[in-house]
């Protein structure tokens, strides 16, 4: 009879019996990560209720090393395969198949495994038996570990633990080489750190991993200075468009084409010999700077700085490369051809993207620091030029830094022209261009390096001034797993915004009954407790809420939508009022847009614009919009952003939520208004399907039949769960109410989908 009919039965009671022997503070829970079954020590360790294929169970364990080793995670020197019905172990060492491990497997690590033809094990071991299974402890005390090559697969992974461990590290202290007037010896060409885990990369130069410079920097360079690397599929098309504007120059003009951000010179791939003749290109990162110089040094008409000088090297940077700076515009050999009329300028450019107040830098201490480029001669004369005249904070995103710049200080002719890679908010929401449009396409950001699905906008403008056009429309292209390239189905419409918000909607009146007191809300509708606070309180009889509903994009859709009890600490919003709160919501219902639309078309392409006002309240006023409006409170009451709660704040103050449908204590403003709502089926079920959650909400330990509750409320106070001692998984204490939730979210976003997307686009809430 078997001893164990799962296997993680079997796991756990192989670690009871020989965790104490080998490290007793180590938890089950440590070990079991990478999706193995476990590593210990120097050892990884595979486990099966019952071992039928040794040589398939190996194969499987050579794929799992061969993650660790991308991810830069040291190669236990044992592989050992665990029968845990038999108590047999087989030992393997993983030296023996370093020629496999350093591949790159696609798919399952348990599929396709038949069939692999594997060498002898090292020992076997029927630890059920003493002399045995001390060999076994023995063995899993070992602490050894099996070397790898590095090579593209890898090297980002062994840059992220190296940075991980050596914080204060820069780029240098991994990457360093012998070639150059700066000469440091990195890690990976003589190891200490990893001297157990690594061979030496015999290379003199990094040029191998010209593809990957950006992702090699470390944390502080990769923020501040943004990704270089840009797809292949997507260069060869922005080339297309750079070949049109080299096609309108006038005839018997010289030309050049300038990339002040060229990295490691990919954008420059597709390029002729002809065209990289015309080049003229810089990069401020040093050792993307040298393989720049490696790959084309000799083939473009200029590098800067045109040769490594002794002072070239500056903390990791290039001096005399930086295109923010006074000295980079004052470049002589760049100004001789800005200079000269007959000489076509076409910068071609995909703009560093900088996130210097990220969470991550201010964890880190360094937010500050990290913005220094904020400091730059551009950037200060932008600041000065765009007053007044751009919208928002457009001074804050360093590639709109590039873009300002190339119109200001070297495009002068109508036909000089701009090729460049960026997120459209700078045309679109912020107005620091207002250019001739020639053409262009859609791309996806997630394959620049990132994880992030949305749109960028690579275009071609001329240097001709357009005030009137306020739209176009563009081709989107994708990639497939392949590297080729997919067409959208449809073009893509990018419309302007005029008008935020907070200039046509935000409910700035003030009352003489508004009490200055009270108490704030933090952002997930629990009283606020910190000390930053951006708003005032305020008590009165009309108040319901506050909303706050702002920045024009979709970049973080959840900080940028809140509707609350209390003011929200750090304000943003408006406090919402019961006499005029229903054409308010529409604004709420438009900040989850990107929540229920996630396709990488729409985010950074839409956005909220208050350009529809006019004709909003027009409708308004003529009463067609009541049914509309009321389909908004029923999405708003049910969406799992309205964080507003029922609480007793610190002030003694009983907070009643009344944009919820629990009538439990009473009718609320909600559930009252909801009554003019003319339901079809949809809303029909979806009132149903709120009653059962309320049902179940009800049934939980934790329930307060005092308190009236949203959906928001029930999901965090009373949706709970633990951990299965056992498994280590998620248990739902009431899953019928879990179950419950989940169904209401889906149903939620397809009534948003099919009933409030529509009016919200029309009268462009939504654009």
């Amino acid at each position: 009879m078997e001893k164990f009919t799962l296997e993680r039965e079997g796991q756990i009671d192989f670690f009871e019996r020989f965790l104490p022997r080998i490290d007793s503070e180590i938890l089950i829970e440590q070990l079991l990560d990478d999706n193995n079954d476990g590593v210990l020590n120097g050892n990884l360790l595979e486990f099966k209720l019952r071992i039928s294929d040794l040589n398939s169970v190996l194969f499987q364990c050579i794929k799992y090393l061969s993650s660790l080793r991308i991810k830069g995670k040291p190669i236990p020197s044992n592989i050992i395969i665990v029968d845990l019905n038999a108590e047999t172990a087989w030992v393997y060492e993983s030296e023996e198949y370093l020629d496999k491990i350093e591949k790159v497997y696609i798919g399952g690590a348990s599929k396709d495994n038949k069939g692999f033809v594997g060498k002898n094990f090292k020992d076997k071991l029927i630890y059920s038996e003493s002399i045995d299974s001390e060999k076994l402890i023995n063995l899993l005390k070992t602490n050894t570990y099996t070397k790898i090559h590095l090579d593209e697969d890898c090297i980002v992974g062994w840059a992220t633990s190296f940075y991980k461990s050596v914080p204060t590290a820069r780029k240098e202290d991994f990457l360093g080489d012998e070639k150059g007037r700066h000469k440091k010896i990195g890690e990976i060409r003589e190891p200490k750190l990893f001297k157990d885990y690594i061979y030496p990369y015999k290379e003199q130069s990094n040029v191998k991993f010209n593809y990957l410079m950006d992702k090699l920097n470390d944390f502080l360079l990769q923020k501040n200075l943004g990704a270089f690397y840009t797809p292949s599929a997507y260069v060869d098309k922005a080339v297309e468009l750079l070949r049109s504007a080299i096609s309108n120059i006038p005839e018997g003009n010289d030309y050049i084409i300038l990339d002040r951000c060229a990295g490691t010179g990919n954008l420059e791939s597709g390029l002729s010999d002809e065209e990289l003749s015309h080049c003229i290109v810089s990069t401020i990162e040093y050792y993307e700077y040298k393989v720049l110089q490696e790959l084309i040094g000799s083939k473009v008409r200029h590098i800067v700085p045109p040769t490594e000088q002794a002072d070239t090297f500056n903390a990791g940077l290039v001096n005399g490369a930086d295109a923010l700076s006074k000295e980079y515009l004052d470049n002589p050999i760049i100004k001789k051809y800005i200079d000269d009329p007959k000489c076509t300028i076409i910068l071609f450019e995909n703009p560093p993207y900088a996130e210097t107040t990220s969470i991550e830098h201010q964890k880190r201490g360094v937010g500050t620091k990290s913005s220094e480029w904020k400091q730059s001669y551009v950037v200060e004369e932008m600041k000065k030029s765009i007053k007044g005249k751009s919208k928002g904070m457009a001074s804050n995103d360093m590639g709109n830094a590039f873009i300002w710049s190339a119109f200001e200080y070297y495009l002068r002719q109508p036909t000089d022209s701009y090729i460049v890679f960026s997120p459209v908010k700078y045309w679109k929401a912020q107005h620091l261009i207002k250019k001739k449009f020639v053409k262009g396409f859609a791309a996806n950001r997630r394959h620049f390096h990132t994880n992030i699905d949305a749109c960028i906008l690579i275009a071609h403008w001329k240097n001709i001034d357009d005030e009137l056009s306020d739209r176009f429309m563009v081709p989107a292209y994708n990639i497939d797993k392949v590297g080729n390239l997919i067409q959208a189905e449809n073009l893509l419409t990018i419309a302007r915004i005029d008008t935020s918000y907070s200039q046509k909607y935000f409910d700035k009146r003030k009352f003489d009954t508004d009490i200055k007191e009270g108490i704030l809300s933090a952002l997930d509708g629990t009283e606020y407790q910190g000390k930053t606070r951006s708003v005032n309180p305020i008590q009165n009889d009309n108040l319901l809420g506050y909303m706050a509903v702002y920045s024009s994009g979709f970049d973080n859709p959840d900080l940028h939508s809140s509707l609350l009890s209390c003011a929200r600490y750090d304000g943003h919003g408006f406090f919402v009022r019961k006499d005029n709160y229903l054409e308010k919501l529409p604004l709420f219902a438009a900040s989850r847009y990107i929540t229920y639309n996630r396709f990488w078309t729409e985010r950074a392409r839409i956005m909220k614009s208050g350009d529809g006002s006019e004709r909003f309240s027009r409708d308004i006023q003529k009463g067609k919009l009541e049914q509309f409006l009321l389909k908004c409170l029923l999405f708003t009451t049910l969406e799992m952003q309205n964080h507003m709660r029922t609480f007793i704040g610190s002030d003694g103050r009983f907070y009643r939520n009344e944009l919820c449908l629990d009538t439990t204590n009473g009718e609320t403003l909600a559930s009252s208004d909801l009554k003019k709502l003319k339901m079809g089926s949809e809303e029909l079920s979806l009132i149903s399907q709120w009653n059962t959650v309320l049902e179940w909400a009800k049934k939980t330990e934790n329930y307060d039949p005092t308190f009236t509750y949203g959906v928001y409320q029930i999901f965090a106070e009373l949706d709970t769960s633990h951990k299965d001692e056992v498994s280590q998984k998620v248990v739902w204490d009431n899953i019928e109410l879990h179950s419950a939730l989940n169904t209401l979210k889906e149903m939620v976003k397809s009534y948003y989908n099919k009933e409030i997307i529509k009016q919200l686009f029309y009268y462009e809430f939504l654009k």
